[in-house]
């Protein structure tokens, strides 16, 4: 079934829009400021590494030294999404931002790219390059998985730094109804045949939700080719149609369900040092969610960042930069 674009980008538009007010199903809009600040560059020149793991490479960079600040990031994005941010970790430790497998320059091999499979390969390249004393530094689907290797290796991280995260209260979701509009596209996109038109030939993540819905400013050129580049083939981009098919809606699929619920009682348990960014209104984690965290969980701090909708890291990077230094250098 083929979808028209201007149906599928107003679809996503309430989505995204909707994402911050599940529960009433009332669209939000950010307000009108820019974001200010440093220049954000698009630029991302630090050296390519990679790691064989369980027989595919895994990219990443490396940079600095001391406890590792391990970045990981969520769909459609990759390493690149870090690029404003690192240099204001690497003073504080070894700054290490991944491409999950089968995103960014990483291998793509013939798998399912289901949650628990990233999760086996994170924690393989964890494995691999022998970190402990971790900070995570997370965001999206990549918050999903540091806080499931983060509750079963207690031992191994130190800190947990996230934003827009996949976590309780904001997933996981009752129900399509409950997500006003943005239920709609959900079911879009889980439907066989119409989300493979809309994500693996329309591309839609990529060239839709992440530059034109999901940023407060306008993407340059650089940087969406540097975003397109992963996924240059429908084949390329099942990543991206299968993470938004694991987000927990009405009790499926019920093994990404329950990995959420777990995340979410140990980030209630446990006393780990954390630190939130959000924005306003956010996707996953705007005001409210950072309200509740506040008054809810156990030594945590958030830190407000500006307007935005769900790729902060794009609209403020320097402020989280900052932020997140200051908060690294009182965290050895």
């Amino acid at each position: 079934m083929k979808i028209p674009m201007s149906n599928i980008r107003g679809a996503i538009m309430i989505a995204v829009m909707t994402l911050p007010l599940l529960s009433q199903g009332i669209a939000q809009e950010a307000p009108a400021a820019k974001p200010t600040g440093p220049a954000i560059s698009a630029e991302f020149s630090l050296e390519a590494r990679h790691v064989l793991v369980k027989g595919s490479n895994m990219h990443y960079v490396d940079e600095g030294e001391g406890d590792p600040v391990l970045f990981l990031h969520g769909n459609p994005t990759s390493s690149y999404l870090w690029r404003n941010i690192i240099p204001y970790a690497t003073p504080h430790g070894r700054a290490i931002a991944v491409d999950l497998i089968g995103m960014g320059k990483s291998d793509k091999p013939d798998i399912d790219y289901r949650f628990t499979t990233h999760a086996e390969y994170l924690e393989a390249f964890i494995d691999a390059l022998e970190l402990t004393n971790i900070t995570l530094v997370v965001h999206d689907w990549g918050s999903a998985l540091g806080m499931d290797f983060a509750r079963r290796n207690p031992d191994r991280v130190k800190g947990i730094v996230f934003m827009e995260a996949i976590v309780a209260p904001a997933m996981p979701i009752p129900s399509y109804e409950a997500m006003g509009g943005a239920g709609e596209f959900f079911r879009n996109v889980r439907t066989p045949g119409v989300g493979e038109e809309m994500i693996l030939q329309n591309n839609m993540f990529v060239e839709v939700v992440l530059p034109e819905l999901g940023t407060v400013r306008n993407l340059t050129d650089v940087e969406r080719q540097a975003y397109r580049a992963p996924y240059p083939t429908p084949e390329s981009r099942k990543p991206t149609l299968v993470w938004p098919r694991e987000v927990p809606i009405a009790g499926e699929p019920a093994d990404v369900l329950a990995i959420i619920e777990r995340n979410g009682a140990w980030l209630h348990e446990t006393s780990i040092p954390k630190l939130m960014f959000y924005a306003e209104p956010g996707a996953f984690g705007g005001p409210e969610i950072a309200a509740y965290f506040a008054e809810n969980l156990k030594n945590i701090e958030t830190n407000y960042v500006g307007p935005g909708y769900h790729y902060i890291q794009e609209d403020h990077p320097h402020m989280i930069g900052r932020e997140l230094a200051d908060w690294l250098g009182r965290h050895k």
